[in-house]
């Protein structure tokens, strides 16, 4: 039998989108055309895939803002990230992106640029849009409560943040990475080599990542009976140029550091860049190590030592975790560890090559 209809759609006209066309294609009603397009347990899977392939021929394309009204779902994800020019987030947001599809879900991005009022529109957009749950990397300041959040937790949309919680975002479930574990990892291999005077880049002050790093490293100095010492912690950000003007202020100290300890792999390049540009050698003269394991780091003129975050297992977890919150459940927050690489940007100090290494 011809089917006009179709032979139209083939030839590239006007697609047909209506179920009822593709019911009357298929000889069958239109409610067994949406069972099958969605999936209903009560339909042969032969004549499912019958009525699929006709309505992938016909170019079908569902009406979401219909399946909207009649699930109240919009199968969409927001996630809110600073930028994805951030290297840490390409694989968290690969992951998450990859977890959705599966799940049969969109995922909407908007990023916040680390600016709190950019933040708040972002979140409120995805809102807006009646997502069925936020991803979100939250813009860290030190107040105890942010209006948007409270929103949030008022409207009851399943929330994952990505990274730590700090007080306005603490009712919410986290995946996070273990960040002080992995420091004090660090400053114990630098420890372990011999360095006894180890500076540490810190990153934003209220973010709770950089006090977790840098609790870290102070453990690590504490049980090795080594005093901490104030001069040696600098604030540095979080990007090259920032890690590039604290070895600078390094050097006009003149601190008698033998490595550095930087809050991630930016800073840490940016400070090993300063230190070659004034004739430094990386390890001989400084040891340097960063956090992260960005590509970057990888592939630097002298591949730095770092810690591999778990950044695509992070993703999963996350996507895992709202699952769970879509079911109705309370999954718990999850922390993951994170793996010390050692790479050349690390060596025995200079003047300290006969000292007895830890155990």
């Amino acid at each position: 039998m011809r089917n006009p209809a179709l032979q139209t759609a083939l030839a590239g006209g006007q697609p047909v989108t209506r179920l009822r066309d593709i019911a009357r294609q298929a000889g069958v009603a239109a409610n067994t055309v949406s069972k099958a397009l969605r999936d209903a347990p009560d339909l042969s899977p032969a004549t499912k895939a019958r009525i699929r392939l006709l309505a992938q021929q016909l170019g079908y394309v569902p009406d979401s803002a219909a399946r909207t009204l009649r699930t109240r779902r919009t199968k969409l994800f927001g996630l809110v990230i600073s930028s994805m020019t951030n290297p840490i987030y390409s694989r968290v947001v690969l992951a998450i992106e990859e977890g959705a599809h599966e799940m049969g879900y969109d995922v909407l991005f908007a990023h916040t640029l680390n600016i709190p009022e950019r933040e708040e529109a972002c979140i409120r957009q995805m809102l807006s849009r009646r997502v069925d749950g936020l991803f979100i990397a939250p813009v860290y300041r030190l107040a105890s409560e942010v209006r948007i959040y409270q929103e949030v937790l008022a409207r009851r949309v399943p929330t994952v943040v990505l990274g730590h919680t700090t007080p306005f975002c603490n009712q919410f479930i986290n995946v996070e990475t273990d960040d002080l574990q992995a420091s004090y990892t660090v400053t114990r291999h630098l420890l372990k080599l011999g360095h006894r005077r180890i500076a540490f880049l810190g990153g934003p002050p209220a973010t709770p990542w950089t006090q977790e790093r840098l609790e870290g490293y102070r453990q690590a100095l504490r049980e090795a009976n080594l005093e901490e010492d104030d001069k040696l912690i600098f604030t540095a950000g979080r990007t090259l140029e920032e890690g590039a003007a604290a070895a600078r202020q390094i050097l006009a100290e003149d601190s008698d550091i033998t490595a550095v300890q930087a809050v991630n792999d930016l800073v840490a390049a940016g400070c090993a860049e300063a230190f070659l540009e004034e004739g430094f050698q990386i390890p001989r003269d400084v040891s340097i190590a960063g956090f992260g394991n960005i590509l970057l780091g990888a592939h630097f003129r002298t591949p730095l030592t770092t810690t591999r975050q778990p950044k695509f297992r992070l993703g999963r977890a996350a996507v895992r975790t709202m699952r769970e919150l879509l079911l109705g459940r309370q999954p718990e927050s999850s922390r993951l560890p994170a793996e010390l690489i050692v790479r050349a940007s690390t060596g025995t100090p200079p003047a300290a090559r006969q000292l007895r290494l830890l155990k």
